[in-house]
């Protein structure tokens, strides 16, 4: 089979849809060596170095289309994709090439989330026209999607009224180095090249409304108030949202509680200091982490907790059940009493946080990359 990606999320993007794009297309390649894979993008950042053997050729723009990149990756991609004779094009995240069922080839698109259609205020309007107009071409001219939960598959029934029967739900899998237990000294390396506190709570991902890192703080407010005091690391990045976090902070006298690891001088997501092991040695001396979210498509870091054997706090709600199973303590995300009252439960009884470190790996091995690119697979053989 000759299959080709759309790659640009796996050069391009350093976080979720990338790391998603790089473990899907390096267990395919590892699993199932006997394919040819073409990586369609139309730019190369650097995020991703594939393997170095003939089965493998990365596809750029070329001729006048270097200077129209995004031309090219939603329509004259197809030229090239019919010159290499392939079988099946896989969008990666919610697109497809506008067209392409005219050349022949199937498609398969995966489907992460319609967040910005249950939650469009979070967006900009020009945006959300964008996607609305992307994700229902791809989802109604798509000969298979991949949805990557329950709920994105529900969404696309509801929201975009896309027959069930076309929608295979494929879960994703986070990067192998989470699986990998580091010994002590590589923990303690890793604690004070980030000058890390000896406990502290871990969040991770962007600092925007949905994700809820302001309940958090105000959850941490109750239990100052309680006398009891915890460290909290959160790695990721914001604007309105974020100053709206660290005003809050600065009020409750919760400023120096609260370390915003990315943007310390040196911090992890400066050039050439995040080295391998940092983001899972980060989760693994992490007492426990905290993702009370709102919504999301999946939340590969509750996946990335899990592996690291770092007890869980999520919500309730959306599709953090189905990534957490019965591994996690769950909240309301919109109650800071209920988050407070979590922190406290899994820092203090370590009965329970080793329960949930025990259920935690169990659960996580439902997601490994193998199980991942098998299922994705078995969707590819159904459209050929």
């Amino acid at each position: 089979m000759r299959i080709a990606f759309d790659a640009k999320r796996a050069f391009c993007n350093p976080t979720g849809l990338g790391q998603y794009s790089r473990t899907l297309i390096n267990s395919l390649i590892e699993h199932y060596p006997d394919h040819n894979y073409f990586l369609c993008t139309p730019k190369n950042k650097g995020y991703y170095q594939p393997a170095d053997t003939e089965k493998i050729k990365t596809l750029l723009p070329t001729g006048i289309y270097k200077n129209f990149t995004s031309f090219w990756r939603s329509v004259g991609v197809k030229k090239v994709l019919k010159e290499h004779n392939v079988d099946l094009y896989h969008g990666l995240s919610h697109e497809i090439p506008i067209g392409i069922n005219d050349t022949g080839i199937k498609t398969v698109v995966t489907m992460h989330d319609l967040i910005f259609e249950r939650y469009p205020s979070q967006y900009k309007k020009a945006d959300v026209a964008i996607y609305r107009k992307k994700f229902r071409y791809a989802s109604q001219h798509s000969d298979k999607i991949i949805a990557i939960s329950k709920q994105t598959k529900n969404d696309l029934v509801e929201i975009y009224n896309i027959y069930e029967n076309k929608i295979e739900v494929c879960y994703q899998s986070c990067q192998p180095i989470f699986q990998q237990e580091l010994s002590n000294e590589q923990l303690s390396s890793v604690r004070k090249k980030y000058n890390l506190p000896e406990e502290y709570l871990l969040y991770v991902g962007s600092v925007i409304e949905r994700k809820n890192l302001l309940n958090i703080c105000k959850a941490l407010s109750i239990l100052l108030n309680e006398g009891y005091t915890i460290p909290l690391v959160v790695i990721g990045s914001g604007k309105e949202y974020m100053h709206k976090v660290k005003q809050y902070l600065a009020e409750n006298g919760l400023t120096k509680q609260v370390i915003f690891l990315s943007e310390q001088q040196n911090g992890i997501d400066s050039p050439g200091v995040r080295a391998p092991i940092d983001m899972p040695a980060i989760y693994q001396n992490a007492t426990a982490f905290l993702y009370p979210s709102v919504f999301e498509g999946f939340g590969i870091p509750v996946l990335e907790a899990l592996w690291s054997k770092t007890p869980t706090i999520t919500s309730n709600l959306s599709c953090m059940p189905e990534t957490g199973g019965d591994a996690a303590y769950y909240v309301d995300p919109y109650s800071e009493q209920e988050i407070a009252d979590a922190i406290k439960q899994v820092v203090t009884n370590s009965s329970l946080r080793n329960n949930m470190i025990t259920k935690g790996i169990e659960h996580a091995y439902k997601f490994t990359p193998e199980s991942c690119a098998n299922s994705v697979m078995d969707v590819y053989t159904s459209v050929l």
